[in-house]
Order: structure tokens, then C-alpha cells, then sequence
């Protein structure tokens, strides 16, 4: 699977089954988060075999079953912190999806304070994304439309079609899809919106918007 069909088939799931995450899999789950910490200087940590971060009443209220595998979202504040968890975060559930695997993300429905991470000294523990092999495969969100997410002053050129296209389909916080991408001549600007977590969310928005547009022919703002 590559990855343009990982961020089309890719969903939100919530109930999982008890296969364990092992092999290859794991291991290549373990190498991903360690190009993402050596790339983003974040302290993302996987932790699996743990089912205390989510055994309490707020993860039955969040409709989660069986966590026993989650990817948890650390590093130290900054400006840039909450975008680059967005951003290296989206990047472990893709990768996920190619190995097969299910994920959701999840910013409050479980207990922090229960989680197998470590968080050291002027860190923070931002979100977790759950993981696994899951009951199903999750159902499509609802995407505002390229022209509710995006301008551009002129003809917009194939690649920043492209990468709209690949940011509709982006995972956010309550579905809201709040960011917004400018062009301008062969610059793109990207913007939050307001709202909770909007920072994270334009970090994975950015990284969807990355791998469809390309590399070639723009850079951002």
C-alpha cells in the first residue's frame, strides 16, 4: 500500500481485537518513531501491552474497547510543538495503515496519568493515538470542499490540487477541518483557524498536503 491509498482507505477506529502488534511489524512501527523523533526532536514514545490508559470510565465514554497499544505524543513546549505532533503523529498512522494496522487518534477519552510514557522534565504528554489491529476498519469522515480549505490568486497548478485533495482527507478534532491553505505564486501558506487543537491539526493537514502535492515547484511561507 502506498501512500496515497493509506490516507484514502485509512479511518478512525475505536474497538480493537487482542492480536498482538510482533515481528517485522513491530519493528518497523519501533524504527518509524525513531526517524520521527531523530527528524521533529520529539520524545514520541510506542507503547504496547497497556491497557491501564485506557481501563477508566472516560474511555468507555469514548466508545474505546480493548487499547492495549497506543503511540504517545511528548516533547518539550514550544511554538512549534502542537503542529509537529500533528505533523510526525499523522505520519506513524499512515505508516500504520501500510503495515495493516488500525489507529485513533485521541486528545482526551483516556488517562493520562495511567500511560506507560515517559515525560521527562519541560515535557509534555500532548495526545496518544491508539493502535492495533482493529474490529473493522473504521467508517469515512466528512471533508469540507477544496474551495472551503484552500485559494489561490490565479489557476491553481496541478500539485496544489493535488495537495488539497490529500489534506481533504486528513483526520481533525471533531471533524472540524479548520485549516486553510493559501497560494501565491509558487508559495503556500498554511493557517490553523482557531479552536482547540487546531495547531495539531494543521500539522497533519500539512503532512497530507505534502505527500500529494510532491516536492517539486513550491515551497511553504
Amino acid at each position: 500500500m502506498d501512500l496515497q491509498e493509506a490516507m484514502r482507505t485509512r479511518h478512525s477506529v475505536r474497538a480493537y481485537t487482542d492480536r498482538k502488534i510482533e515481528g517485522e511489524t513491530l519493528e518497523e512501527l519501533r524504527r518509524t518513531v525513531e526517524e520521527c523523533n531523530r527528524d521533529s526532536g520529539l520524545h514520541i514514545q510506542l507503547c504496547t501491552d497497556e491497557p491501564e490508559a485506557f481501563s477508566g470510565m472516560m474511555a468507555r465514554y469514548g466508545k474505546f474497547r480493548n487499547v492495549r497499544n497506543y503511540i504517545a505524543l511528548v516533547g518539550k513546549k514550544d511554538e512549534t510543538f502542537e503542529e509537529r505532533c500533528g505533523y510526525y503523529g499523522e505520519k506513524l498512522v499512515l505508516k500504520a495503515a501500510q503495515l495493516g494496522l488500525n489507529t485513533c487518534w485521541v486528545a482526551l477519552t483516556f488517562s493520562k496519568g495511567k500511560t506507560a510514557a515517559a515525560v521527562g522534565p519541560g515535557e509534555k504528554l500532548l495526545m496518544v493515538i491508539t493502535i492495533g489491529y482493529g474490529e473493522n476498519a473504521g467508517v469515512p469522515h466528512k471533508t469540507k470542499s477544496p474551495e472551503e480549505l484552500s485559494s489561490a490568486n490565479g489557476d491553481a497548478p496541478e500539485w496544489f490540487r493535488r495537495g488539497v485533495e490529500a489534506a481533504q482527507l486528513a483526520p481533525t478534532a471533531m471533524n472540524q477541518q479548520k485549516f486553510r491553505f493559501t497560494l501565491r505564486g509558487d508559495i503556500v501558506a498554511a493557517s490553523p483557524g482557531s479552536g482547540f487543537y487546531t495547531k495539531t491539526d494543521l500539522g497533519i493537514a500539512k503532512y497530507h498536503f505534502e505527500a500529494g502535492a510532491g516536492s517539486e515547484g513550491w515551497r511553504w511561507a
